[in-house]
């Protein structure tokens, strides 16, 4: 089983929708058995998988596989572990912070032959439940907005001194990969393509290259019909509305490369994995 954690130290960035997206694509599209732990109190994650009827909810949380030795969940092609509004709380008990991470590898290790894929959902706050992710994932996907702001916080998801991806990979994790920054919510204004070539130019090696075009890189567009699909629970690609069958035709070619990495088809470089 590859596990993908989902990570940015900012909210509202569109990762929720991505790692919805991803869950279902893994199931649909390629016909994996996909694992997905929601561990954001919010559960922006669980909701719409709950919704879409396409998830066996599984009868433990994601505050549960922290706190507890959990070695069992439901034979299905989807199974979710949701959110719950404990998980809040666990950085508050420093003394547990090792265990709490423990449980949450031996977990993911149990559940090794069950599934093919595991899809984490995390908070913005860099806490345990970041670093409890990051130390026992395979891949780290972090979708960002073309804002200043959100732009500013990259050098805290890569440097942060506690949870920053590099701290993480070179103490905890030597296996993790970075696949790469996914602008989300992208609009084609002045604004933001001026924005756009600022990214290119500050982190064009963190980009997910499409191809070797200068400038095709994965991103996801702005479009009303993927937060319509992610309120209802549905999967964009079967909305029957001709939006929604533009957005899709926009981020099937993202959604793929992204897939093919966890699938270790392709490495982020484009290059052949080894």
């Amino acid at each position: 089983m590859k596990t993908l954690v989902l990570a940015n130290h900012k909210g509202g960035v569109g990762k929720s929708a991505v790692a919805t997206l991803l869950a279902h694509y893994f199931v649909v599209s390629r016909k994996l058995r996909v694992l997905a732990i929601d561990l954001d109190h919010q559960g922006n994650f669980s909701k719409p998988l709950r919704k879409s009827g396409r998830a066996e909810v599984a009868p433990v949380t994601g505050h549960e596989v922290m706190t507890s030795a959990v070695s069992s969940l439901p034979m299905a092609s989807m199974v979710l572990v949701p959110s719950h509004r404990d998980l809040i709380g666990l950085e508050r008990q420093p003394a547990m912070h090792t265990p709490f991470a423990r449980n949450l590898r031996a977990f993911l290790a149990a559940m090794d032959h069950q599934f093919d894929v595991c899809v984490i959902d995390t908070n913005p706050n860099p806490d345990i439940r970041l670093i409890a992710a990051l130390a026992s994932a395979d891949f780290v996907l972090s979708p960002v907005e073309l804002a200043q702001e959100a732009l500013d916080g990259l050098a805290a998801l890569l440097n942060h001194e506690r949870v920053g991806l590099r701290k993480i990979k070179a103490v905890l994790n030597p296996k993790l990969r970075l696949i790469g920054l996914l602008p989300s919510k992208v609009e084609a204004t002045p604004f933001q393509r001026a924005n756009f070539v600022q990214v290119l130019q500050q982190y064009r090696s963190l980009m997910i290259p499409l191809s070797d075009r200068v400038g095709d890189i994965a991103s996801l567009p702005k479009r009303t019909a993927i937060a319509e699909a992610q309120a209802d629970g549905a999967l964009l690609w079967e909305v029957r509305k001709t939006a929604a069958r533009d957005a899709w035709k926009e981020i099937e070619p993202s959604l793929a490369r992204i897939a093919d990495i966890v699938t270790s088809k392709e490495s982020p470089n484009g290059q052949a994995a080894a």
